[in-house]
Order: C-alpha cells, then structure tokens, then sequence
C-alpha cells in the first residue's frame, strides 16, 4: 500500500472506532432486546458509505480493497454483532459476486443502489438438504425462451426477511452438477414467485434476520444470470473464500472488545481484599486471549493481503474463518469466566457476545469443512 492510502485507511479505522463507540454501543441493549436497529443506525451507516465498501467508485461505493474492508469489519465487530451483519452480509456475499462476476448491465442497474443502502443484498445457497454440502442442491432453474423459471427453498437467509436483491444458486443441469450445472442467479424480491418465509428465531444476532426463501416458478430475465451459465459452483467458492476473510475480521474486533471489557472488570472487581487481576488465573486467560487475538488478526490480514495481490486464497480463507471463529468462541468463554455471575446475566455485553460467538463456527462454511478444505490443500501441495 502507498502512504497516502494507508493514511486513508488509518482515518477510515478511526472514523469507524468512533462511530461504533458513540453512536452504535449506546443502543446496544436496545437492539438485543427490541430485535430491530435503529433506523437512525442504518442511515449513519449509509452516510458513512459502510453498504458500498465493497463496491467500485464508479458505481457509487467505496471501493476498499479487501485489507481495508478486513479493516473496517475489525472495527465493526466491537459492537453489536446482529448490527454488524446487516452490514457484512450485504457487502460481503450479498454483493460480492456481482462486483466481481456480473455483466456491465447488471452492475449498472443494481450496484449504485446497493453502495448506497437503498437495495439490501442477500446471498442464497443453503437448503434444508444442502448446507454444508452446498453440491447438493435441490432448487434447479429451467431455461424457457429467454428466462429462468427458477422452483426450490432456500433457508437460513442472512438479511432474507430485509433483502432487496438475491444472488441465488440453482441447479440448471442435474447430470454435471457441481461440475457444470449450478448457475447464479441475481433474483429481485418483487419477481413473481419469490416468496419470504417467517423470520427465524435463533438464539443470538438479535437485530439480524433470516428466513427461508421460496421459489414457485419464479421467472428470472436472462440477463441477470451472473456470470456463466453452468459455473455457479465455483463461483460460490470464490465468494464464499472472501466472506470468510471479512467473517474472521468481524470476529478479531469482537475478542478484542472481549478482552478490554475483561482487563477492565479484573482491574475494578475486588475479592479476598485485591482486585481479581492480580490472581495469576486471571493474567493467563488475559493472556492466552490477547495472545490468540492477535494471532488470528494477524491470519486474517494475510489472507486479505493475497486476495489483493490476485492469489487463490482458498486455504488461507478457510484457515482465517476457522482461526479467529475458534478464538472468537475461546475468547468468550473467558470473558464470561471472568466476569462470574455478572457475565451470565442478560444486561452485562459479555453474555450477548458469549451467544453470538456460536454461529460463527457454523455459518459460510462449518468449521468441520474449513478443516477438510485445508487439509485438501495441504495433501495437493505436499
């Protein structure tokens, strides 16, 4: 990166931090206990350009590579992590594969919108019977004359009930499969035949909301086939590889606001006559938890570097998903730890963290196949 950029990126981190630390926390426990962000929220976010960090200048965003949006996601993870998700998903996978695979025509007529908040993006591959074996796809698309009658159900649809614009998969030749028969899809939410179901009730991400989505001949222009016909597959890989990588940037921010709400309560709880940061228990689970944080934005960051330089990523994406996850997870156990009976009740951040954390080893890919994926390459390139 040249100086003035990193310069850029320095004041975009510092401007983040303080738009998370004064506008966003405040309202923090409102939005786990209402289910809903404020729309005072999502407009601030809007006038920062955070919908439109993914997406080109020429198209109304930002354009930050993916080190500045690493960046960005980092600082975005200290607060609410439902609020959080809004965001990412739509600039991640929801907008991803038509920044970098749709035609001309389609990122004129969608991405001004999208960069400046006024369509939400959703990303649609999982099905009740093809999650994290996303080959498995039972929604399949029929070519007649010049559209796509697209049938099948999608769940557990980040952004889903909120969403504008879907990029979805479907299966449009079951004799090559993943190898040539899955094609993407750019989907409107007022196509005929696109059908949202109830919001899911999940156990944490308050504020951020899925839903099954349904297709009953849904008939689809031709033209908003993103990228080629048949190469669906890969192409989900591909957008799922840089997901990941923001994923992971998502979960550094959290465990390091963990970790300072941590340092801080042991400096200020008393017992036994001294605070609890004195105890020698206290200082190693401060320390593995600084230690693994910063091992996991320092994963994270490389992975982003490659993206940049034009690298395949995939192994390293996997890795950084299943690092900073597992950290995350780790981290939050701690932190409750920590802070004893305080850090189980509903009022206290720690609590909302410790929940919210658990996704994070589930979704863009369980940890159980980040794991296969990495040792796949391991034993391709050795």
């Amino acid at each position: 990166m040249t100086t003035v950029v990193a310069d850029e990126l320095q004041q975009m981190k510092t401007m983040i931090r303080n738009f998370v630390e004064k506008e966003v926390e405040p309202y923090a426990q409102q939005i786990e206990e209402e289910d809903a962000i404020p729309q005072h929220l999502i407009e601030k976010a809007k006038e920062l350009g955070l919908f439109g960090m993914s997406i080109p200048e020429e198209y109304g965003g930002i354009g930050l590579n993916s080190v500045g949006k690493a960046i960005v996601l980092e600082q975005l993870g200290r607060t609410h992590n439902g609020f959080v998700s809004l965001i990412s998903a739509h600039t991640g996978i929801g907008s991803t594969g038509l920044v970098k695979l749709a035609s001309e025509k389609l990122k004129q007529k969608y991405l001004p919108d999208m960069a400046a908040g006024k369509r939400i993006g959703a990303f649609a591959l999982s099905e009740p019977g093809a999650g994290s074996d996303a080959t498995n796809l039972a929604t399949q698309a029929e070519k007649v004359g010049d559209q796509w009658v697209v049938n099948g159900t999608k769940h557990f649809i980040t952004n889903a009930p909120v969403a504008d614009v879907f990029t979805v998969f479907a299966l449009t030749d079951k004799a090559k499969g993943a190898k040539g028969g899955i094609t993407a899809f750019l989907i409107e939410r007022d196509f005929p035949g696109l059908i949202i179901g109830k919001s899911d009730k999940k156990m944490g991400l308050r504020g951020s909301y899925t839903a099954q989505v349904i297709f009953e001949d849904c008939m689809v222009p031709e033209e908003n086939v993103i990228g080629e016909v048949g190469m669906g597959y890969m192409n989900a890989l591909k957008i799922l590889g840089e997901g990941r990588v923001g994923l992971a940037a998502r979960a550094v921010g959290s465990s390091e606001k963990l970790i300072e709400l941590s340092a801080s309560y042991a400096k200020e709880r008393v017992q036994f006559g001294k605070p609890i940061a004195s105890n020698q228990a206290i200082q190693w689970m401060l320390a593995d938890m600084a230690t693994e944080t910063e091992a996991a934005r320092t994963l994270t960051m490389m992975a982003a570097e490659k993206i940049d330089e034009g690298k395949k990523v995939i192994k390293e994406a996997s890795m950084a998903k299943l690092f900073a996850s597992e950290v995350f997870n780790k981290v939050a156990d701690k932190a409750v730890q920590i802070h004893g009976g305080i850090g189980y009740m509903g009022e206290y951040p720690v609590e909302r963290f410790y929940r919210d954390a658990r996704i994070t080893k589930i979704y863009e890919g369980t940890n159980e196949i980040q794991r296969l994926i990495i040792a796949r390459k391991v034993l391709e390139q050795n």
